[in-house]
Formats: C-alpha cells, sequence, structure tokens
C-alpha cells in the first residue's frame, strides 16, 4: 500500500493544504510527447479525489521547486 499527501486546497488563497494521507487506489502509466509518465489515482479520507501524474500528485515540501523550475523563481513566489 502506497500513500501521498492530499495536494487538495481547504481554502481559496491556496495557502491551506488537506495533508491527509491519500491512499494510491490505482497506479498506471499515461502516455505523453515526453515519454511515458507514471500515474495514480488518489483517495484521501475527507473524500479528495484526483489522478494524474505522481510528481503532480505530492503537494511540494517548502523550501523545494517543481522539476524544471529554478530555486529562485520559486522564492520569490513563495
Amino acid at each position: 500500500m502506497m500513500f501521498l499527501d492530499c495536494p487538495a486546497y481547504l481554502d481559496e488563497e491556496g495557502a491551506l493544504r488537506c495533508g491527509l494521507p491519500a491512499e494510491v487506489k490505482r497506479r498506471f502509466t499515461m502516455r505523453s510527447s515526453d515519454g511515458p509518465l507514471e500515474a495514480a489515482m488518489i483517495r484521501c479520507p475527507s473524500g479528495h479525489w484526483f489522478n494524474g501524474p505522481i510528481e503532480f500528485l505530492a503537494p511540494e515540501k517548502k523550501g523545494e521547486a517543481r522539476s524544471g523550475q529554478c530555486r529562485s523563481c520559486f522564492q520569490r513566489q513563495a
């Protein structure tokens, strides 16, 4: 069994995340123009459901930039 932190926003400003452990219900491979992507369907105990590439389902930790984004760009957005 695999878990990810739930990426759902709980407020309109996008500052507060659910963060409950979301169970991976199904894993699969998505096709893309850059090649295959590992994807999943997740659900948290609050009832939030998400489908998509795993790298986009896992909320970024504070001070961690997503791939393809420079650290200084990320710090300016925070």
